[in-house]
């Protein structure tokens, strides 16, 4: 059967997704016997494949007349028919396609399973599909063609028709652990969720000793909130796989990422100061196979959601970072003996090293290029250790502002190596906490003096980290009761965080779907920064503001609690919550610009979003906590010498925030304020001189 151009572009599913679809392309402009004999050529091996009838033979039709091919096609069919051992009447399918027609391609490309090669046709339109000599043909499975279809759709990220091709795989009983891993990213990456986590479950059951999939059931489970089912995982995990120690981290310290009610915050906690001991008790490090699966077990993950508890995390930080040093130290015993400061002659300058997984476009790293630019050069010398793998134009400024710097990703020991090769008087972590890797460094001895500073704003507990290079501004009287380490507090915020690039505004809300009239609060951090004891709040405002919008571009595993605490006042949050999902950049910004008012999160403040929003002059409704990671914006108001939005208590946060959703003209005047003060907080070099005022003093102090 011959399918022609026209009743493909007539019929969209034209293409039985039953078939095999293959394709091949002829040089139409050689002589005539010769394209004879190259199509007899093709339609015979592809009726001599066993599957013959489930094929579809596509000929590429791009630079000749549709009713040339049909003829030459006609002729082709008419020649086999005659031939002895030809049977063409039962074999394939024929159709004709136009590849230099973009729609029509675009509609057909997703489904060619592979191309039948003839010598010198290359068609520069044609990525990525698998490719078969004419005299190898009949021998490839219709399961290898299957196969190979769907990594190419998985490859190039179409994920319903990657999905649906290993489906059929899987019908086929075809069971391979990459079949299955390839099919459940691709239910992740398109959020088919229960799909995705049955799917997992099946896996786990065929290969129940490959760690990967039962850590990806753990994690995602606590990402999307379902604790329970995470730490039920993490039991299940550690029968299956008894000697890994990444499940007895999870079984033991797993807390939620997000809290549903208030009590749960220490449900949790008791469990995890529990799970502490029973972890630290039942960790042995006596043989080499104990020490390098505990080694392996920390490099997996941290314990980064227990400070969003907004508690002191002091002592169990200690007893955490202890453990961490404790493996480390097992596996690396070269690198933890306390290291001799080296002398400054014959080379005056003082070598500081920084050290991070993000010396990239990331949050918890920007406000280091200012640190690095505004550095002086004749009094020290700068290096630096990029140990991730993502490098931007973020990552050129820190190479530009360094007098060295090592880009060794993932290799612990090639970083430790480098770090004491380039015996350095003091080094800096910008951040210890959200990368394994960076933990476990930081858990060895590679410098005299070895330092942390705000990325992340907890301390880390490490008994190998010797100073938090904090902020003034930030830090409460008492603040030196929440570090294990010695508390360094800068000038200002601590840190030279670069003013942001701001487009012009060239969208407006209606692209957003919100309108003109709405009084427009940004929500915009992590979900796990709000914790539920705060969610009335939120129904406070609009219960007074009834053109009220709340705009959350990360928050919708907080639909429940909001519908909730809106309930409570008879209001339907419906009405006020808008949760967007916002992946680029400018329209992340866009949405900064045309929002009215920035509400800040109790207990962990914004950060880079804050100043962000402070570079969109943005009024910002801030209360400061009670620890460091609660008063960023407050310290970033202050700062700029706006604190008029800066509340005492919960109940003045909701009056500032209404009284700025009521009255424009106090809202512009805070927005014009903001505006002509940038300079005030952007780029400060204050903060500079103070951190190598303090290294000047801690060099002189170990000398």
């Amino acid at each position: 059967m011959i399918s022609t151009t026209e009743e493909l572009s007539n019929d969209s599913d034209f293409l039985n997704t039953n078939d095999i679809n293959i394709i091949v392309f002829l040089d139409w402009s050689q002589a005539e016997d010769n394209l004879y004999q190259d199509l007899e050529k093709v339609i015979y091996a592809v009726n001599n494949h066993p599957a013959s009838s489930q094929i579809n033979l596509m000929i590429d039709i791009s630079d000749v007349a549709e009713d040339v091919a049909n003829l030459v096609l006609s002729g082709v069919l008419m020649n086999l028919l005659m031939a002895d051992d030809a049977d063409v009447s039962a074999g394939c399918e024929v159709s004709l396609v136009d590849s230099s027609d973009f729609q029509q391609w675009e509609m057909i490309s997703h489904q060619v399973h592979a191309r039948i090669i003839l010598d010198n046709i290359h068609p520069a339109s044609i990525t990525n599909i698998s490719e078969y000599a004419i005299d190898e043909f009949s021998t490839i499975s219709i399961v290898q063609l299957i196969y190979d279809l769907a990594n190419r759709l998985f490859q190039i990220g179409y994920w319903q028709g990657a999905i649906a091709q290993y489906q059929k795989l899987l019908k086929l009983q075809i069971n391979n652990l990459e079949i299955y891993r390839n099919l459940i990213h691709s239910y992740r990456s398109s959020q088919q969720n229960e799909a995705y986590y049955t799917t997992l479950h099946q896996a786990i059951a065929l290969y129940p000793t490959e760690g990967s999939l039962h850590f990806s059931l753990i994690i995602d489970l606590r990402r999307d909130g379902r604790t329970q089912e995470a730490i039920a995982s993490a039991e299940h995990a550690c029968i299956c796989l008894p000697d890994d120690y990444t499940f007895k981290l999870l079984k033991y310290l797993t807390v939620p990422s997000i809290y549903n009610y208030v009590d749960e915050i220490e449900f949790y906690r008791q469990r995890y100061t529990q799970g502490l001991q029973d972890l630290i008790q039942n960790t042995s490090l006596n043989t080499p196979e104990e020490k390098i699966n505990a080694f392996n077990g920390i490099g997996r993950l941290t314990n980064f959601y227990l400070s969003y508890q907004a508690q002191n995390d002091r002592d169990l930080q200690r007893q955490y970072g202890q453990l961490v040093h404790d493996i480390m130290a097992a596996n690396y015993p070269q690198w933890v003996a306390p290291l001799s400061m080296p002398k400054l002659q014959p080379q005056p300058k003082i070598r500081v090293g920084y050290l991070s997984h993000y010396l990239h476009s990331y949050s918890g790293t920007l406000w280091l290029t200012g640190w690095l630019r505004y550095c002086n050069h004749q009094d020290f010398e700068i290096y630096c250790y990029y140990t991730g793998n993502d490098p931007d134009p973020v990552t050129e400024q820190f190479q530009e502002y360094s007098d060295v710097f090592h880009h060794i990703p993932y290799n612990l020991p090639g970083v430790c190596e480098q770090v004491i090769a380039d015996n350095l008087h003091i080094l800096v972590f910008p951040e210890i906490g959200m990368n394994p890797q960076t933990m476990q460094i930081a858990a060895l001895r590679l410098a005299p003096v070895q330092c942390v500073a705000w990325g992340h704003p907890v301390t880390t507990g490490l008994p190998t980290i010797d100073y938090f290079l904090s902020s003034e501004l930030m830090e409460p009287e008492n603040a030196q009761e929440h570090y294990s380490e010695t508390l360094i507090r800068l000038p200002n915020i601590g840190v030279s965080y670069p003013k942001p690039y701001i487009p012009p505004i060239i969208k407006t809300r209606s692209d957003f779907q919100l309108s003109d009239d709405a009084v427009i609060y940004l929500c915009c951090q992590a979900p796990f920064k709000y914790l539920p004891q705060y969610d009335f709040i939120l129904a406070e405002i609009a219960s007074r503001i009834p053109q009220a919008k709340f705009v959350f571009l990360r928050g919708t595993l907080l639909r429940s609690r909001l519908q909730r605490a809106f309930a409570a006042i008879s209001l339907n949050s419906e009405d006020y919550c808008v949760f967007l999902n916002i992946p680029d950049r400018l329209d992340y910004l866009m949405i900064n610009l045309l929002s009215d008012v920035y509400l800040d999160t109790f207990t962990w403040s914004g950060g880079n979003t804050t100043l962000e929003a402070i570079a969109c002059n943005l009024p910002v409704v801030t209360c400061p906590g009670e620890f460091m990671r609660g008063r960023h914006s407050d310290s970033f108001l202050k700062m700029l010498g706006v604190t008029e939005t800066i509340a005492a208590n919960e109940a003045e946060y909701i009056d500032i925030a209404v009284k700025l959703g009521l009255d424009s003209t106090w809202r512009n005047h805070i927005a014009e304020k903001i505006s002509q003060r940038h300079h005030l907080l952007f780029d400060d070099q204050a903060c500079v001189a103070g951190l190598e005022s303090f290294y000047r003093k801690v060099l002189s102090f170990e000398c």
